[in-house]
């Protein structure tokens, strides 16, 4: 799977205006007030806006702030001054049932019981000006020894009402499809909320399923939630030129994903929220065109298609804020047509991503999840040569267990301090093709966030 810009120095229209627009909005920085990161300039603990106190899971609240552009306020005090800059590290022991190949892994890690530096964060995050906001995230990978420009959204955001509805709308320039979601069912979000680069991982995912990530495109999309009910969003994607994706944004394969031409993205979903109990069910998918490896600035000579169709759903209880419970599901099928990345063409074949997961949240301080994924295609010889039985399928389920010491309204040196703990196993029945000798990939992992 791969893709790419016709020229590695000329950005397509799409991406002219994605940089022009963005550009804009960090050099008037340095004339807007300074602003808080989120808790400091909205004056809410964590725990009002996610529901273990501090990581991605987001309650209503959460979901209100990122809608509204990352923009409300409220915040008070010496704290509320300082500007929207906020750091993070995180770090992780892993050990697997039995020793993995050196090949699969960096340099200098043991076969098992790795510690890794997994990441270290700068962010950029809060009110620019006015009803501009921002989230924007710098990485240094611990485990890979590279700095990359990570998560992007850039919101503008606004309210108005028709026929008394009250409708808010906004677009969101960002970096990586259903980064900018609003729902914790879509990949950029979605559980698990933590992993580590030794750990073993299946080798097969859709498009859609974090194949755009770490700054290989550049989108934009226009939303609207009418009566906090009706979502839609509509947008899309173009990759970044070659010498961007290298330089500026820090992506150093070789194979990674280059679009020919703009590739649509769209968004739908219905949310209900009554007496504490939130309902969501949704839709969205993505066309793309993509092109063979190392293809910048050659000439076209066909593309890969990728269609991918997903729907999701959400329930949150969150009536006694002691006692949350919560559930969310996501399918996503994608249609393949591997015109060109394979010699003599595939047709059309199929891939089907189901995941799963329930969690319960004590106090907003202790957690338990278990989660359910598989994954299953076409058998096909000519896509799949290295897989036991020439197909993708893969089973497997997740167990973790959190401890969010911090990030509530009387927590020691709220706002500043905000640590996540977790214990998470990942157990395989299939991976990669094959239901055999696969206990060896079943993962435990110890993980540490601090964020402050």
């Amino acid at each position: 799977m791969q893709n790419t810009l016709k020229s590695p120095l000329r950005p397509q229209p799409l991406l002219a205006a994605w940089l022009v627009m963005m550009s804009a909005i960090v050099l008037s920085i340095s004339d807007a007030k300074a602003v808080p990161s989120f808790s400091r300039q909205t004056g809410m603990s964590c725990s009002q806006c996610h529901t273990q106190s501090f990581g991605p899971n987001l309650t209503p609240v959460g979901r209100d702030f990122k809608l509204g552009g990352y923009t409300m306020t409220g915040g008070s005090g010496p704290n509320a001054k300082l500007p929207p800059i906020s750091a993070m590290i995180v770090g992780s022991l892993t050990h697997t049932d039995k020793a993995q190949d050196p090949a699969n892994l960096q340099p200098g890690y043991s076969k098992n019981n790795n510690f890794t530096f997994d990441e270290a964060s700068l962010f950029y995050a809060g009110r620019i000006f006015d009803k501009v906001g921002a989230f924007s995230q710098f990485t240094y990978d611990g485990y890979a020894d590279s700095v990359a420009w990570d998560n992007a959204d850039f919101r503008f955001a606004d309210q108005t009402e028709i026929a008394d509805t009250p409708v808010t709308y906004g677009i969101s320039l960002n970096n990586s499809p259903t980064v900018q979601d609003l729902w914790n069912t879509t990949p950029a979000w979605g559980f698990p909320y933590t992993g580590s680069g030794v750990q073993p991982g299946i080798a097969t995912a859709a498009l859609i399923d974090g194949g755009l990530g770490t700054a290989q495109v550049g989108g934009a999309t226009a939303y609207t939630m009418i009566n906090n009910l009706v979502y839609l969003e509509v947008g899309a994607y173009d990759s970044f030129s070659r010498n961007l994706q290298r330089g500026w944004a820090g992506v150093l394969s070789d194979s990674y994903i280059k679009l020919d031409g703009p590739a649509p993205y769209w968004r739908t979903a219905l949310q209900y929220d009554t007496k504490g109990h939130f309902f969501a069910v949704g839709h969205y998918g993505m066309s793309a065109d993509v092109l063979l490896p190392n293809s910048f600035g050659t000439p076209s000579s066909g593309a890969d298609h990728y269609t991918d169709v997903a729907f999701d759903a959400t329930y949150q209880y969150m009536a006694n804020p002691k006692h949350i419970f919560e559930a969310k599901t996501t399918y996503i099928y994608e249609d393949q047509n591997f015109a060109v990345s394979r010699t003599g063409g595939t047709g059309s074949t199929g891939l089907n991503t189901f995941k799963f997961n329930a969690a319960y949240t004590f106090d907003q301080t202790y957690g338990v999840t278990f989660a359910y994924n598989k994954l299953t295609g076409s058998r096909n010889s000519n896509v799949y040569p290295d897989f036991a039985s020439y197909k993708p399928n893969s089973e497997y389920f997740t167990a973790e267990l959190v401890y969010v010491p911090f990030g509530k309204a009387k927590s020691l040196l709220n706002p500043w301090l905000n640590l996540r703990t977790s214990l998470q196993y990942i157990g395989y029945s299939q991976f990669d093709g094959t239901s055999q000798y696969v206990n060896g990939n079943n993962t435990f992992m110890v993980n540490g966030w601090l964020a402050f």
